[in-house]
């Protein structure tokens, strides 16, 4: 594998990891872009439940808790290939030679807190997440765990801007191995 100018091993094709608070259009905009660029999307929520990658159900937040470390043995031969949109409403456990391009989602509070009721989330599920959002707790996460220079952020209100991000990057797969 040949490395780029910033060091970082180059496969044939990048990976990207799409990220965001729940309800941001993750699965939306890495559906898209997989079809746009005959990628494959793996969401993690799908592959845990799948594969059993988890330690048991948090009754709380009604949601699985993932085994991480699971979770990374089962992507680590399909990352080395390239050709990967990874959509996690996280991303700190992956690692870091896994991106090539990180995106996180963010949404305006009052459409992200209607799409999330129309989920059925309440209480301090609900509470949590748009606080999540307000906070842009997943944009720092991101800047913390992955190179400022591959991490961006992108609005997702409406179909509008999910089409725009999708093509965006579609554009940026296809100047990849043009890159640096």
């Amino acid at each position: 594998m040949a490395q780029n100018g910033s060091g970082r091993k180059k496969r044939g094709k990048p990976n990207i990891l799409i990220t965001g608070t729940p309800g941001t259009g993750k699965t939306t905009t890495a559906s898209a872009l997989s079809e746009s660029t005959q990628f494959r999307h793996i969401n993690i929520g799908d592959l845990v439940k799948e594969k059993n990658l988890h330690d048991g159900w948090d009754d709380q937040f009604d949601c699985y808790l993932i085994n991480e470390d699971l979770v990374c043995d089962e992507l680590e031969d399909l990352m080395e290939e390239g050709g990967n949109i990874v959509d996690y409403h996280g991303g700190d456990f992956f690692p870091e030679r896994w991106f090539d391009r990180v995106v996180v989602l963010q949404t305006e509070n009052s459409v992200l807190y209607d799409r999330l009721t129309k989920r059925g989330y309440t209480g301090q599920k609900l509470t949590n997440n748009i606080e999540c959002e307000i906070f842009q707790v997943l944009l720092e996460e991101a800047k913390e765990s992955y190179p400022e220079e591959i991490v961006v952020a992108v609005r997702s209100n409406t179909i509008d801007d999910i089409n725009r991000n999708v093509a965006t990057l579609t554009d940026w797969v296809r100047s990849w191995s043009c890159l640096p």
